[in-house]
């Protein structure tokens, strides 16, 4: 079975008009949390965003649906994530064995 790393990057989304975590599933990009009010005042956060591209929901979808396709989507597939700490909090609790979402 591969192993797959997961990691997470600040980036401007939707054409620039705001910043959200993005999670990467070795470099593709499969989901992102919005970050709390007040993140614009935080300028290592906005530091890491300037660094970067904008990235858009339509980025966010086709590097999911990638993964959904190839079966290695940690949010809908059983794989092994080297890291799993970095993973959304929602699915962290799988990943270390806490909780079955696979019924």
């Amino acid at each position: 079975m591969l192993s797959y790393t997961v990691s997470t990057k600040y980036c401007w989304f939707n054409e620039g008009n705001a910043i959200v975590k993005i999670f990467f599933l070795n470099d593709v990009p499969f989901t992102f949390d919005d970050l709390n009010e007040g993140y614009l005042y935080d300028r290592d956060i906005v530091e890491q965003a300037d660094k970067g591209p904008v990235y858009s929901t339509e980025d966010i979808y086709r590097g999911s649906n990638y993964l959904i396709q190839e079966m290695c989507h940690p949010c809908f597939d059983p794989v092994e994530i080297l890291n799993p700490e970095n993973l959304p909090e929602d699915i962290q609790s799988f990943y270390n064995g806490e909780e079955d979402l696979l019924g």
